[in-house]
């Protein structure tokens, strides 16, 4: 996530590889009022049409899975889902490690690591090494670690997000920094490097009475180049785009307090494919 809107996407803030957090915009984060009473109408034509495709899927009977005819009258079916190795069972400082040396297990290894480096860990010194030690290969890590530490040590830049000089937020509110992944790409690959493009949504803010910086969602599309190294597969560098971004629901926006609680009491993933 990025640190700015008006630094360069390809390889995050001053150089880092760090994935960018867009700040939140001081305009209208609701939309226009005056729209809101036709796209709840549409809203509530969709739910309708979307139940009474359910309840007819739900009411198929055994017959249809056994009608008779060739197989070549049947339309072909592709996967849907994810699937293929089983979930990751090792970690190590609580990040998901040891991915299997295929492309799934990159499309795993990238969405996972962009999930550490997208956190509020980042904001915090120990922390933030542990995840910079994990997820970039070693020779990397140790050239990305004094500029990591640049970026989030100065008190400018912590200050304009609200945050204490060891990355904590004010009393009675909550930092968000969560990234939330919608799907990959593997747009390379071989024995030895890949290339995997994360589509994902970022929370970024603080929930809680008095904030100034209340909690947005933007969208980006990271691309990661990993390496296999040591047996496992790892962060060499990444580039970044906005979007794609859908439209816009008219949902009203969550108080500060149900925010807090929805951060506090919803834990996040291990993905694997």
């Amino acid at each position: 996530m990025s640190l700015g809107d008006d630094h360069e996407s390809s390889g995050g803030y001053g150089g880092t590889g760090q994935t960018r957090t867009r700040l939140p915009d001081s305009g209208d984060a609701f939309g226009d009022p005056r729209r809101r009473s036709s796209r709840s109408l549409v809203t509530v034509v969709g739910v309708v049409v979307l139940l009474i495709a359910a309840i007819a899927f739900a009411n198929r009977g055994d017959g249809d899975t056994e009608s008779s005819g060739s197989g070549s009258d049947k339309a072909e079916s592709s996967a849907t889902a994810p699937t293929g190795k089983q979930p990751v069972k090792s970690k190590t400082g609580g990040i998901a490690t040891g991915y299997a040396h295929t492309e799934q297990g990159a499309q795993s290894a990238a969405t996972n690591y962009g999930i550490a480096l997208g956190s509020a860990d980042m904001y915090n010194l120990e922390k933030r090494h542990t995840i910079v030690n994990t997820v970039y290969a070693p020779d990397v890590a140790a050239t990305q670690l004094p500029e990591f530490d640049q970026v989030y040590s100065k008190e400018s830049f912590l200050e304009k997000l609200g945050l204490s000089k060891d990355g904590a937020a004010p009393s009675g509110q909550t930092f968000v920094s969560r990234v939330v992944p919608v799907g990959t790409k593997v747009t390379s690959y071989n024995n030895s490097t890949a290339s995997v493009a994360l589509w994902y949504t970022s929370l970024f803010g603080l929930s809680g009475e008095g904030s100034k910086n209340p909690v947005t969602e933007s969208w980006y599309t990271t691309t990661y180049q990993l390496k296999w190294v040591d047996g496992d597969w790892k962060v060499t560098g990444f580039t970044q785009k906005d979007g794609p971004v859908p439209v816009g629901r008219d949902q009203r926006a969550s108080t500060a307090e149900d925010m807090s609680k929805a951060v506090e009491e919803y834990g996040g993933f291990t993905y694997a494919r």
